[in-house]
């Protein structure tokens, strides 16, 4: 794949944001809790710094969208989405799954999408038209089309669990071959190299997902929130599956 500059861009700046977290993981450091009651740390600020940095280097026009630094330049043809370490949760407690999420949108399309996952040693990214790729080899979601014969994952579902179609996803969770709760990047990167199947998701923000919305979508998968609509900054659900085919079982399943 030629990857474009703004791909190879993304790509410098997630290897930058490793470096970061990579010097503080299984170290000492503060932990803030924000306003809505997740964590924060120093790496989590200086990894969005160095990656901010780098981009807007390159791409002084663009706009900039990161979980700690917020809003720059919002109305611009171009703007970059930002998660430097989704799953904070699990960096402070010393087990590898999170993240770095670098996305990018022109108007209201994502267009670009790197998943760094320095700790499994995998980097998976897309641009839209040109597939999806981890650790720099072609992957593809699976040909599985039978519910019998699917793996579910669940990530964050606690509002699901209070709604009224909790107890479809029961229904689902008996229906499909094997039930898994990889969450994160994890299943994600999962599902777009052919491993697992479908993604049940209530309790996320678009910094999350949109970068691996773009590399389930360019593996071929199908990738909507749970009401089976594209995806926009006010994004918080998913369902995610290998196929259109098997995105219309679920969702008359799940009755959403």
């Amino acid at each position: 794949m030629q990857k474009s500059e703004f791909l190879e861009t993304a790509i410098k700046a997630a290897k930058a944001g490793e470096e970061v977290i990579r010097k503080y993981y299984l170290g000492e450091f503060d932990i803030e809790i924000k306003a809505d009651e997740s964590p924060v740390t120093i790496a989590d600020v200086e990894t969005e710094k160095t990656i901010k940095g780098i981009i807007l280097s390159q791409f002084p026009e663009h706009g900039f969208f990161g979980e700690e630094t917020g809003k720059t330049n919002p109305d611009a043809e171009y703007n970059w989405l930002i998660d430097p370490i989704d799953g904070t949760k699990s960096f402070v407690r010393q087990y590898p799954f999170f993240s770095t999420q670098i996305a990018l949108m022109k108007g209201d399309e994502l267009i670009l999408g790197v998943s760094n996952a320095p700790m499994f040693g995998e980097m998976a990214y897309a641009e839209k038209g040109f597939g999806a790729f981890l650790n720099d080899q072609p992957i593809t979601v699976s040909e599985i089309t039978e519910l019998k014969k699917s793996t579910l994952s669940t990530g964050n579902i606690a509002t699901l669990s209070g709604m009224p179609q909790w107890n479809n996803l029961a229904q689902l969770i008996q229906s499909v071959h094997r039930t898994r709760g990889y969450g994160d990047f994890y299943h994600y990167h999962l599902l777009a190299s052919g491993k697992a199947d479908i993604i049940v998701e209530s309790d996320v923000n678009i910094l999350d997902i949109a970068a691996l919305s773009v590399i389930v979508n360019e593996a071929g998968g199908c990738f909507t929130d749970l009401n089976g609509e594209g995806l926009t900054l006010d994004t918080t659900t998913v369902l995610a599956c290998n196929s259109k085919d098997m995105h219309e079982q679920v969702s008359i399943m799940l009755g959403v």
